[in-house]
């Protein structure tokens, strides 16, 4: 039975991150599947920049304008993805009449307010716990996340793993002309919880690549001229530059699944990463890529796996399967619950379908 379902995230375009890939390959995939899809995001309201992050805008709207747009669409399921403005007033509205929603960890915010302000951790996972326990399930990206996510009190945390869209990140196609020695690439933000410059100091041979932007570019390509800088890439093109290295690196310990692993990996190019939460069931005891405590002794080792195992294990990850989870944890709102001049009734019998 083909659902309404409503998205509300403070995340979205001309974002570049993995929260927006997310979302987009997510509507993609529920679209396929015969669900109408509609995103609120604060594209639709006016908003200013997020402090140390102006990359993303805060809306700034009224409840009254947020629920009319809700009525507007008329939901048979609410998801809030983000825990911004949008989605706290997304929640408010949803206690008040009772609606069943699910929500989504999609970063260890606390783990980044902590290195940013020096904030502790047990003040933002408080909040976030008051946010998400009040959702009929928050969904996180990996096994050991939804471990972590339950030992810290949040009562209903469950999988709602990743993919990739091999469509565009495959092994075959053109490579960059490359020089000599082996390419060393990291692709992401350019912030300090991606810790890029623990890459960029190690000891390696051949050449540094980096792929995108963020507040620490500026200092870090000042302090590493000898790296190769490429801003942020797309499509083909940043496809095109997962193939042509030889492995790529993954320095964070803060991410929650980090999707640039699973798209080198479709390309061909092994991983190399700490031993830490996101690697640990991205990369596992797999082909597809090398964890160690010591960074530049995954980097070298990476060199040696075969490019064709490591792209059969990215095969692992199909956003079908990602998102048939994510539908499956969707609670659908009951009849009784909807307001008269916005229900669906084409719709009613899907009550009870997902829960």
């Amino acid at each position: 039975m083909a659902l309404r379902i409503l998205i509300i995230s403070d995340a979205w375009e001309p974002q570049v991150n993995g929260v927006v890939r997310t979302l987009k390959m997510t509507r993609r995939e529920l679209e396929a599947m015969g669900n109408v899809v509609d995103i609120i995001s604060p594209l639709e309201f006016r908003a200013i920049p997020c402090p140390t992050y102006p990359e993303i805008s805060l809306a700034l709207t009224t409840r009254r304008t947020l629920e009319r747009r809700i009525d507007t669409f008329a939901p048979d399921c609410l998801h809030i993805a983000t825990e911004g403005p949008l989605g706290w007033m997304a929640r408010r509205i949803a206690l008040r009449r009772k609606w069943p929603f699910t929500t989504a960890y999609h970063s260890r915010f606390p783990e980044y307010v902590q290195l940013r302000f020096g904030i502790p951790l047990d003040w933002t996972y408080a909040l976030l716990r008051r946010f998400h326990n009040a959702a009929r399930a928050t969904l996180a990206p990996t096994p050991t996340i939804v471990a972590d996510l339950h030992a810290r009190g949040f009562r209903h945390a469950r999988l709602w793993s990743r993919g990739v869209d091999f469509g565009i990140f495959t092994d075959t196609g053109d490579r960059e002309a490359t020089q000599q020695g082996p390419i060393f690439l990291y692709v992401g933000r350019i912030a300090v919880e991606k810790q890029v410059d623990a890459f960029l100091a190690l000891d390696l041979p051949g050449e540094k690549w980096v792929a995108g932007e963020g507040p620490e570019r500026a200092k870090l390509q000042a302090r590493f001229p000898d790296a190769h800088w490429f801003g942020v890439l797309k499509g083909e093109e940043l496809a095109r530059l997962y193939r042509s290295a030889d492995v790529m690196v993954f320095p964070s310990v803060t991410d929650t699944f980090g999707l640039v692993m699973v798209e080198s990996m479709a390309c061909g190019t092994p991983v190399a990463a700490f031993l830490a939460p996101g690697p640990i069931d991205v990369i596992g005891e797999s082909a597809g890529g090398v964890m160690h405590r010591d960074l530049r002794e995954a980097c070298l080792s990476a060199l040696k796996l075969s490019r064709s195992a490591v792209r059969q294990h990215a095969e692992k990850f199909p956003w079908h399967a990602a998102t048939t989870q994510l539908l499956a944890a969707l609670q659908v709102i009951p009849d009784k619950l909807r307001r008269p001049e916005t229900s669906a009734p084409c719709l009613s019998t899907a009550a009870g379908k997902i829960s």
